[in-house]
């Protein structure tokens, strides 16, 4: 399934063979209606028209009138059978996308942006799915094709050669523009992805580009962007054209053609007034095989496109299957090999400097990790009993839509004290009210508070946070400063941070330069032994 966009589609086929089987057999049952009637029409015209043999004519229009009766049913049996096959296609690629996100976790931001995320969701999906419905009118056209040749070689070998010579020539004439269409669509998909995590992340950092003027700058590189975007849209779009423009017109010269064959052969005698009547339908009818084989074509290739990003997510790896080892027995310390940090149980431990955020993903097994937990490799440990005693705080977490007291609760139930002496100690008492979808009626600071008061709820055995007070006042930093350290005694805690508030209270400081550590000590005694440090505080 994610070994290609080829076999993703084969595979999403299979899921459903019995409908697409039923699609390709309703799909070849109303064409050949529409094929069986022209010659009918010749009966008609042949023997009863021609002769006067009124009860003849009426019989062949009676005919005629069942198989337009039948030929409608078909069609509206065979869309319906296409649009569940095509809502099954979306649906179950949703779901496949959605349980591979999920088993990504908090890795999925890490190796994805959101913009390819929303972009793969909100189009992708659903070209997929329109890719699928060319089974049924696909097979359809195929027979039908196959049957108006083998029903024109009984009146024409001439007409029956032309015939099947008009597909290569249609598909000479079209695979070109298909193989633009195709690389045109490509790059036009990568940068719809790319201009969409832009707008997402403007979007997410609209009040701090505000606060820094730099709103504008952003603006510029958003349109500039998007102008690039519109150049490959023209791109897709004039392939596109040339295929519809072609789609129109090369069928119509190939009826021409067929009409021209067979008048000739009609006024020689080769043929009969309703043979001729029956080829003028055929080829008429071949116009409909024609331009589904061109329209199946166009869509099998922008499904291959969003396919092929659909498996490039599909094949992001999640983390490690975890081992068998138990996890340590109770509190026990984090340790870093790569950047030499360690978090003590019961200790408040802070990170300040550069290359602190790998070291959280590794301490909080995000990605391939060699961190231990009391000796023992993270990786190796089952990912639930991690998650569950190692909490790791991100700033840029979800909030989900609800009550203040269930966003804080989270997964569990509302412990309506708990949920209190967390608020207190993150600060957030004056918050109330309904949450919106991700905190969007809240500010910058609120959001940051309610997910450090989350976090705290959870009263988790070992939390890491990163910057959980960058977007608060002085005042409340130092208010949560004082209260994280009175309510997280005896747990362990680690914080990634520059602020001198959380700085004073922590009980040991990792000063950092790329990710390791190149000095320990308190606050106070890397201020007086570190110029580094100093000048690093000095300036946040």
């Amino acid at each position: 399934m994610t070994r290609g966009p080829v076999r993703y589609l084969l595979w999403l086929a299979r899921c459903q063979w019995p409908r697409v089987a039923a699609g390709g057999l309703l799909g070849s049952a109303s064409t050949l209606s529409l094929v069986l009637a022209p010659p009918v029409i010749g009966q008609a015209i042949d023997h009863g028209l021609r002769d006067n043999h009124y009860g003849i004519l009426a019989a062949w229009s009676a005919v005629l009138l069942a198989l337009t009766s039948v030929g409608a049913f078909l069609g509206m049996a065979r869309h319906r059978t296409m649009t569940k096959i095509r809502m099954d296609a979306g649906y179950r690629t949703i779901r496949v996308v959605l349980g591979h996100a999920i088993d990504l976790g908090a890795a999925l931001p890490r190796r994805l942006t959101a913009g390819e995320v929303v972009t793969i969701g909100v189009g992708d999906v659903w070209i997929i799915a329109r890719g699928l419905t060319v089974t049924g009118p696909g097979v359809g056209a195929v027979v039908g094709y196959a049957v108006v040749a083998v029903l024109l070689l009984r009146v024409s070998p001439l007409l029956a050669v032309t015939v099947l010579a008009g597909v290569p020539v249609v598909g000479l004439a079209i695979g070109p523009l298909l193989g633009s269409l195709h690389r045109a669509g490509a790059r036009y998909r990568t940068r719809a992805g790319q201009l969409a995590a832009r707008l997402l992340d403007i979007v997410g950092g609209l009040r701090l580009l505000n606060g820094l003027g730099g709103k504008e700058a952003q603006l510029a590189r958003y349109r500039a962007g998007s102008t690039g975007l519109l150049g490959e849209g023209y791109r897709v779009a004039s392939a596109a054209s040339w295929i519809e423009a072609l789609a129109t017109g090369l069928p119509a010269l190939f009826l021409a053609l067929v009409t021209w064959l067979g008048a000739h052969l009609a006024a020689r005698g080769d043929i009969t007034i309703g043979e001729l009547a029956a080829v003028y339908g055929y080829a008429a009818i071949l116009v409909v095989p024609v331009e589904i084989f061109i329209s199946s074509g166009q869509q099998i290739i922008q499904a291959v496109v969003a396919a092929r990003r659909v498996t490039a997510l599909l094949n992001v790896e999640p983390e490690p299957v975890a081992g068998l080892t138990p996890p340590p027995g109770g509190p026990a310390k984090l340790y870093d090999p790569f950047s030499g940090v360690t978090v003590e149980p019961g200790l408040l431990t802070v990170l300040a400097g550069s290359g602190a955020a790998p070291i959280v993903d590794r301490l909080g097994r995000y990605g391939e990790t060699g961190a231990t937990w009391g000796g023992i490799r993270l990786d190796e440990i089952e990912r639930g009993e991690v998650r569950e005693r190692i909490l790791v705080a991100d700033d840029d977490a979800h909030l989900f839509a609800g009550t203040l007291a269930e966003v804080v609760a989270g997964r569990g139930a509302v412990d309506v004290d708990r949920v209190e002496a967390a608020l207190n100690i993150a600060v957030a008492n004056d918050i109330n009210g309904r949450i919106e979808p991700d905190g969007r009626n809240l500010s910058g600071g609120q959001r940051q508070r309610v997910r450090l008061a989350r976090a705290l709820y959870r009263e988790p055995e070992m939390l890491l946070a990163v910057e959980p007070t960058s977007a608060v006042d002085a005042h409340t930093e130092a208010a949560i400063a004082e209260r994280l350290s009175k309510a997280r005694r005896g747990r362990g805690t680690l914080i990634v941070t520059t602020s001198p508030a959380l700085l004073d209270q922590a009980d040991v400081v990792h000063f950092l330069r790329d990710g390791r550590v190149v000095a320990t000590g308190t606050h106070r005694s890397l201020l007086a032994e570190v110029p580094d440090y100093r000048a690093m505080v000095s300036r946040g």
